[in-house]
């Protein structure tokens, strides 16, 4: 069976940008990430003036992959987003703030100004489970 995750981008500010997640066009929970650098919003940041800054730069837009696996940091099973270009060890995971993120999407149920609080991260992943093939899109509203 076929899974269909969806961020979609919704506030941005200088230091996160924060999303809604949907799961099969459901609303599951609140995103945050890095602050996202692609300005004309392309899916890529090749663009002058937006150049990637490790661990404080959104993965740009675009339809990913995901995979189960294990991660080497949490030592934990969580959602790996597969093929960024530039980035290595995306995950989806809990936290609270851009300080948590290092290109990684967070998830919770609970959103404010530049956090986001509740971890999502242990019900997306028994959610995810549930599927063969997982298909991430990130987007704007």
């Amino acid at each position: 069976m076929k899974c269909i995750v969806t961020v979609i981008r919704q506030v941005f500010t200088k230091d996160s940008t924060i999303g809604e997640m949907l799961i099969n066009g459901k609303h599951f929970c609140w995103t945050l990430e890095d602050f996202d650098r692609d300005k004309n919003r392309d899916g890529d940041i090749d663009d002058p003036g937006e150049e990637k800054v490790y661990g404080e730069t959104a993965i740009p837009s675009g339809i990913y992959n995901i995979k189960l696996t294990m991660s080497p940091h949490f030592k934990r099973i969580t959602p790996e987003i597969l093929n960024v270009k530039g980035y290595g060890g995306v995950r989806i995971h809990g936290g609270n703030s851009k300080v948590d993120t290092l290109g990684c999407v967070l998830v919770a149920y609970n959103k404010g100004t530049d956090r986001i609080q509740g971890t999502a991260e242990k019900d997306l992943t028994n959610e995810l489970k549930k599927y063969n093939e997982i298909q991430l899109i990130i987007t704007y509203k």
